[in-house]
C-alpha cells in the first residue's frame, strides 16, 4: 500500500493532470467515497458539493452500482456493437420510456463529448446542412467540435485545433442595455436577433442549434421564460434541428429528468452521460427522435464507435437509473434546492459578498461579489491570476475546511450528490460561510 505522498508523487510523475500546470497540482489523494463524502489518505473527510464534475448525482460508493456490474462482468464485458445483450435491450427501453416525446432511439457513446461529436455528425447526415450553432457562454466538452461548440475561454489556448462550420450566438441576458425594460420587450429582442442570425447565415444552411438544457459550467446562467421555446419554434420553421446537452443538467439534476423539460419544448436530440451512471462508468448517450432514426431504416448510419454499448458500462447506467426511481431522487432535489436556496438567503445577512445564486434543483452557481453598487463580481469572466488572488484564497480555506467544489472566476459551484440532507447542506455551508469571510474582507 502506497502512502499518501508517494501516491501523489507517482502520479504527478506519471501521468497527467488536467487544465493545470503540472508542477505545482496538488491533487488530493483519495482513499474511498461514500454517500456525499470523499475520504483522503489518512482519513480526512472532504463533503463533496459539487458530486464531483457535477456527475455523481446518486453519491458514491453505492453497492447496488458494484453489484450490478460485477454481475454484468460475470456474463459478458465486452462484444462488438454490431452484437446485442440483453442489458443493451433494456437500458435503450428503460431510456425511451423516461424520455419524452418520440425520443426513443439510443446510441450508446464513451462521455458526454463523444455524445455531442456524434450529434453534430447525424445532424449534418440527416439534415444535408453544414453550419451548427451553439452560444458562447455555452460549455460541451472539450473535443474538436464539441470545444468549438462551447464559448469557455479553454479553447483559445488550442485555437489553431478548432472546428469549422461551427457559430455562436451571444446569450439573452441584460447585457444590450435593456435592463429597464420588460421581459416581454427582452425576450422579443433576444429572439429576433438569433433570427436575424438565422437569415444572415441562410436557414437552408444551418443543420442545428445546441443549447444546453441549464447552463452549468459558464455559471448557472438561466434562460428567460419562452427562451428557449422561442429557438425551439424557430428551429421548426427552419427546418433546422433543436439537439439538448443534458450531460450536466441531466437525470436529476435540475429537478426533473432533463433541463429542458423545464422549457416546455422537446428536443430533435439528447445528449446524455455525468448522471448516466453517475459517473461511476465512463459512458455517454445520443437520443435520437424516431423521425430522424426513420432516415437509416433503410440507408446506413454512418456512426460507429468500439466501445458502443459497452454491457458493463450500460449495467451501471441501468441500476443508476432504476436508483433515481426507487430513492426520490429527483423530488430530493426540488426539496433540498430550495432549502439551499432559503439557507443561502439567511446567510446574506452575515456575508455581504454574497451576490446572485442562481439555482434550479440542485445544480447552483453562488456569486462573490467585490461590490453591490455597482454590481462587480471579485473575478471577471476568463480573470487572470491576479484577479483571481481573492477567490484563490476562498478555494483554498475550503479545500482546508474540508469541502470539495469548483471556485470558477467569481462564483462557486453549489452541486452536492442528489441524495444530500439538510443536515449535510448545513454542513457545507457552513464551511462556505467560513471561506467567505476571506471575500467579505475583500470587497470596495
Amino acid at each position: 500500500m502506497l502512502d499518501k505522498q508517494q501516491i501523489i508523487d507517482d502520479s504527478k510523475q506519471y501521468s497527467l493532470f488536467t487544465w493545470v500546470a503540472q508542477k505545482p497540482v496538488n491533487p488530493i489523494a483519495i482513499e474511498r467515497a461514500e454517500g456525499v463524502y470523499l475520504y483522503e489518505v489518512g482519513g480526512k473527510k472532504i463533503i463533496d458539493f459539487s458530486s464531483g464534475l457535477m456527475s455523481v448525482n446518486i453519491g458514491h460508493g453505492d453497492q447496488r452500482i458494484t453489484d450490478a456490474v460485477v454481475e454484468q462482468m460475470q456474463k459478458v464485458s465486452y462484444v462488438t456493437p454490431s452484437c446485442t445483450t440483453e442489458i443493451r435491450a433494456k437500458l435503450a427501453k428503460k431510456l425511451a420510456e423516461i424520455c419524452p416525446g418520440d425520443l426513443n432511439k439510443a446510441f450508446f457513446t464513451l462521455c458526454g463529448a463523444s455524445s455531442i461529436e456524434n450529434a453534430i455528425k447525424l445532424a449534418r447526415l440527416y439534415t444535408g446542412r453544414h453550419k451548427i450553432f451553439g452560444r458562447y457562454r455555452g460549455f460541451h466538452g472539450n473535443s474538436s467540435a464539441s470545444m468549438t461548440l462551447g464559448g469557455d475561454p479553454r479553447k483559445i489556448f488550442a485555437d489553431a485545433q478548432q472546428a469549422t462550420n461551427i457559430f455562436h450566438l451571444d446569450d439573452p441576458y441584460d447585457f444590450y442595455g435593456l435592463s429597464d425594460q420588460d421581459e416581454a420587450t427582452k425576450l422579443k429582442w433576444s429572439l429576433d436577433a438569433v433570427e436575424r442570425i438565422i437569415r444572415y447565415e441562410g436557414p437552408h444552411t444551418i443543420a442545428a442549434f445546441v443549447f444546453e438544457g441549464e447552463s452549468g459550467s459558464s455559471g448557472c446562467l438561466h434562460y428567460p421564460k419562452g427562451y428557449l421555446k422561442g429557438i425551439k419554434e424557430m428551429c421548426e420553421k427552419h427546418g433546422i434541428l433543436f439537439i439538448a446537452d443534458e450531460v450536466m443538467s441531466g437525470f436529476g439534476r435540475t429537478g426533473k429528468w432533463f433541463g429542458f423539460q423545464h422549457h416546455d419544448i422537446i428536443p430533435d436530440m439528447i445528449c446524455m452521460a455525468k448522471g448516466l451512471t453517475s459517473s461511476y462508468l465512463p459512458l455517454g448517450c445520443l437520443m435520437v427522435s424516431d423521425t430522424i432514426a426513420a432516415q437509416y431504416e433503410t440507408n446506413p448510419l454512418w456512426l460507429g464507435l468500439t466501445y458502443n454499448s459497452h454491457p458493463v458500462a450500460l449495467a451501471a447506467a441501468l441500476a443508476n437509473v432504476n436508483i433515481y426511481e426507487t430513492d426520490n431522487l429527483i423530488e430530493n432535489a426540488v426539496k433540498m434546492g430550495a432549502y439551499m436556496e432559503r439557507r443561502i438567503d439567511e446567510m446574506r445577512a452575515q456575508h455581504p459578498s454574497i451576490g446572485k445564486f442562481r439555482n434550479k434543483g440542485l445544480l447552483g452557481c453562488l456569486e462573490v461579489v467585490k461590490s453591490h453598487a455597482p454590481y462587480e463580481l471579485m473575478a471577471p469572466f476568463n480573470a487572470n491570476a491576479t484577479e483571481m488572488e481573492v477567490m484563490n484564497k476562498v478555494g483554498a480555506k475550503l479545500r482546508e475546511l474540508g469541502l470539495y467544489t469548483f471556485v470558477r472566476w467569481g462564483y462557486i459551484f453549489i452541486a452536492p450528490p442528489l441524495i444530500i440532507t439538510e443536515a449535510e447542506i448545513d454542513e457545507g455551508l457552513a464551511i462556505i460561510s467560513e471561506a467567505l469571510k476571506i471575500a467579505d474582507e475583500n470587497m470596495i
